[in-house]
């Protein structure tokens, strides 16, 4: 079993920056996928930014290329996401979410959740 938790969210203007992080414990010792989805009220979960923790290769979604980016602290087994330049747009829960089947990971039915974290950007 793996735990998930997350912090670093909160409320920013647009243009600044917050830092999320996403501290796994448990059954960590295989390599995974592992990163973050948003989701909007009444909507599914979309990934946005993820890493694979065995080599170190990641994934940006596109609205956030060039403003987020993704880090890794093995000894912790902890992933964090440096959000930059913050838009509006980006209001969102945001997830973290691990695991070790890629294609469940990506389409958002992995099975190992964070609790959530609040991002609000406003103008």
């Amino acid at each position: 079993e793996v735990q998930l938790v997350e912090s670093g969210g909160g409320s920013v203007q647009a243009g600044g920056s917050l830092r999320l992080s996403c501290a796994a414990s448990g059954d960590t010792f295989s390599s995974a996928c592992m990163g973050w989805f948003r989701q909007a009220p009444g909507k599914g979960r979309e990934a946005v930014a993820y890493i694979y923790t065995g080599g170190g290769s990641t994934y940006y979604a596109d609205s956030v290329k060039g403003r987020f980016t993704l880090s890794q602290d093995n000894a912790k087994n902890t992933v964090y996401l440096q959000m930059n330049s913050l838009k509006a747009e980006v209001t969102d829960m945001y997830y973290c979410s691990r695991d070790t089947n890629f294609l469940l990971f990506y389409s958002a039915f992995g099975v190992h959740w964070g609790q959530g974290t609040q991002v609000t950007v406003s103008t």
